[in-house]
């Protein structure tokens, strides 16, 4: 949403007009979870999903699909101390309740594991709630053409409302710039988005790949928050080595690790054993990289190892 709110604020001339952006229909159908989070686990009940529906609903802590037009009560994650979690006790369709539970907390709920669908089948019995609710997984074959992974959809009321016609995506001319599908031949005024994160699949030592990103771009990658190493993470997806570098490096003497634009490390994501005990300052200078695999924590490696690495514009 807060991307949703910069693109209006760049676009809103006054003009009453369509305007594309990069979300377009394509074969491949996959379920998701509105909070964008990757579906690691499933918990369908028998027989589910049996057919063409495309939103989820939890009924004696198994799930089943449903057409997202129909109404049931629903969770909401929230940044409630106790459980995490909000029981709505009205009917919205699949988006309203999204919209909700996107505005007055933080999202439909998501369930990452069985721990997790325990929980909330323990939050639904002790809350006395007997009918069925919505959860955040939906199923849906609109992709972005950078190829990020964000389930984030910001669709106006009744869209998308034409399968097989209108594949590409405009935000629409009413305030809220809410999203509208529409045949891709249209001719619209149209959005750019400059990746300011660069993956270069070049390998090179630490010191080669920080004098390749100054003289080609900015510096080489700081990470300073989640958000932050969310881009990381999609971009890492495509190199070619075990590890990727970063713009971290380890200040020996004081056994400090420091971005190159300065910044101590506050916001961390080290693999264990990493980072966090102090590096032998007789052995080669250490620098720090993120796994392109697995859960892509960084690591600590000898700055002579080659790696792609990855350039900052800003």
């Amino acid at each position: 949403m807060n991307d949703m709110n910069e693109l209006k604020k760049s676009v809103n001339d006054g003009r009453v007009q369509y305007i594309w952006i990069g979300l377009k229909r394509t074969s491949v159908d996959k379920w998701q979870w509105s909070s964008g989070e990757p579906v690691l686990y499933l918990n369908w009940g028998s027989g589910q999903p049996d057919g063409g529906d495309e939103c989820a609903f939890m009924r004696n802590a198994e799930w089943h699909d449903w057409s997202c037009s129909n109404s049931l009560t629903f969770i909401c994650s929230s940044s409630n101390m106790n459980t995490g979690l909000v029981f709505v006790n009205q009917t919205k369709t699949w988006r309203d309740a999204q919209s909700y539970c996107r505005q007055n907390h933080i999202d439909l709920v998501s369930v990452r594991n069985q721990n997790e669908n325990q929980q909330i089948q323990k939050f639904i019995n002790d809350s006395h709630i007997s009918n069925d609710v919505w959860i955040g997984l939906f199923r849906d074959s609109w992709q972005w053409s950078d190829q990020s992974n964000s389930s984030f959809r910001d669709w106006a009321s009744g869209e998308p409302n034409n399968a097989g016609v209108d594949n590409c995506t405009a935000i629409g001319p009413n305030v809220l710039g809410q999203w509208y599908d529409g045949t891709c031949n249209s001719q619209l005024r149209f959005v750019c988005h400059e990746d300011k994160l660069i993956l270069i699949n070049e390998t090179l030592m630490w010191p080669e790949a920080m004098r390749y990103c100054r003289q080609n771009y900015t510096d080489l990658v700081s990470v300073h928050s989640d958000k932050m190493q969310r881009r990381v993470m999609n971009v890492v997806k495509r190199a070619s080595t075990e590890a990727v570098w970063l713009g971290l490096h380890n200040y020996c003497q004081m056994n400090m690790w420091l971005w190159l634009s300065g910044e101590i490390v506050c916001y961390q994501n080290w693999a264990p054993g990493n980072g966090t005990t102090p590096e032998n300052c007789s052995l080669t200078k250490r620098k720090g990289a993120v796994q392109s695999g697995g859960d892509q924590r960084w690591i600590s490696l000898p700055e002579t190892h080659k790696l792609n690495f990855i350039c900052s514009r800003s």
